[in-house]
């Protein structure tokens, strides 16, 4: 089931993302201690409906399966276990 682009956006703000803009995309860094990561992902301004296809993109950019990016927008996978991932991986 596709996700609109405000429910992923409303939950990667929750997550700690801060908005960026450029002319084509919307870009979505990670925060943590108020300190930007290179952890980062796009919306494009075009599509409201997100995909699997763009869902799988969107969590490869940020470090994550499908499954746990769904489970970042629809909540279970909080922001602590989040992070915690991407320490465990070495990311940050």
């Amino acid at each position: 089931m596709p996700f609109t682009k405000e429910k992923i956006i409303k939950s990667l703000k929750k997550k700690g993302f801060r908005h960026e803009r450029d002319s084509d995309h919307e870009f979505y860094f990670l925060y943590i201690n108020d300190k930007k990561t290179i952890i980062n992902t796009h919306v494009s301004f075009g599509n409201n409906q997100v995909d699997d296809d763009l869902c799988s993109v969107m969590g490869r950019q940020i470090k994550i399966s499908l499954r746990q990016f769904k489970d970042l927008i629809n909540c279970p996978l909080s922001r602590d276990k989040y992070i915690q991932i991407l320490e465990e991986k070495n990311i940050i």
